[in-house]
């Protein structure tokens, strides 16, 4: 049997976070740069304990008006930096619940330019390291930052995008391009399914802002388990 995590990108201020939970395997939660604040961090790492979800961070940059899909000239100790805050306050809500931290998601942006510059990738893997060795890192398989997290001796997790589209290279259609986000439920859905005969993607992501979120995720959820494939977070294969 084929095991997959399915991860959704959550506690960014939408109404179907409860629903999304019911199907995904791992959450990344928003740390309050691009989205979210102290008491949705709270409320999310408490409904994923409730629920059995493996917890994530998803730190961005510090841009709440583009939403952290905007890229900003940062060093990489400023990334390094960002990194240590956002990720250590939702850890520490994570251990006051009685939970653990699994792993840690780049968002937006920032995911993007981890991918592609060496230092940068370099300076976060080295604070998601010092935060815990044993935090897993979500990316692209093959980027900047896989390669970084192989330094530090950090768990790569490569992941796969149901909503979005590739370009021919692997990387994403960027998204102020015509395409590059999907929101038919059948081309989601046939996407999860291809991803996932790709032997490199151990993750599924599915974005929790995106229209009908909690449907694709419910729809995706039961035609994987249909097709043999077993939804389970990496920490748990």
């Amino acid at each position: 049997m084929k095991l997959i995590d399915l991860n959704a990108d959550l506690g960014e201020g939408y109404e179907s976070d409860e629903r999304i939970l019911a199907y995904v395997s791992s959450a990344n939660i928003a740390c309050g740069f691009h989205a979210g604040d102290a008491h949705t961090i709270r409320k999310t790492v408490e409904s994923c304990l409730n629920r059995g979800v493996a917890i994530g961070a998803h730190p961005g940059l510090p841009d709440r008006p583009g939403f952290g899909r905007r890229e900003m000239a940062i060093t990489p100790q400023e990334a390094r930096d960002y990194i240590l805050y956002q990720v250590g306050a939702v850890q520490a809500f994570v251990i006051a619940a009685g939970g653990r931290l699994r792993h840690v998601k780049l968002h937006g942006a920032l995911y993007h330019m981890a991918s592609n510059d060496r230092q940068m990738a370099a300076s976060i893997a080295d604070a998601i390291h010092h935060l815990g060795p044993d935090l897993m890192i979500y990316g692209l398989a093959g980027s900047e930052l896989h390669v970084a997290a192989s330094v530090k001796r950090l768990e790569f997790i490569a992941e796969g995008f149901a909503d979005r589209a590739y370009l021919s290279d692997g990387s994403l259609v960027p998204r102020n391009q015509p395409g590059a986000v999907f929101e038919d439920t059948g081309t989601i859905v046939r996407q999860a399914l291809r991803l996932v005969e790709d032997a490199r993607v151990r993750t599924l992501c599915l974005h929790g802002d995106t229209p009908q979120a909690a449907e694709h995720s419910e729809l995706i959820s039961r035609t994987l388990e249909a097709s043999g494939v077993r939804i389970q977070s990496p920490g748990r294969i």
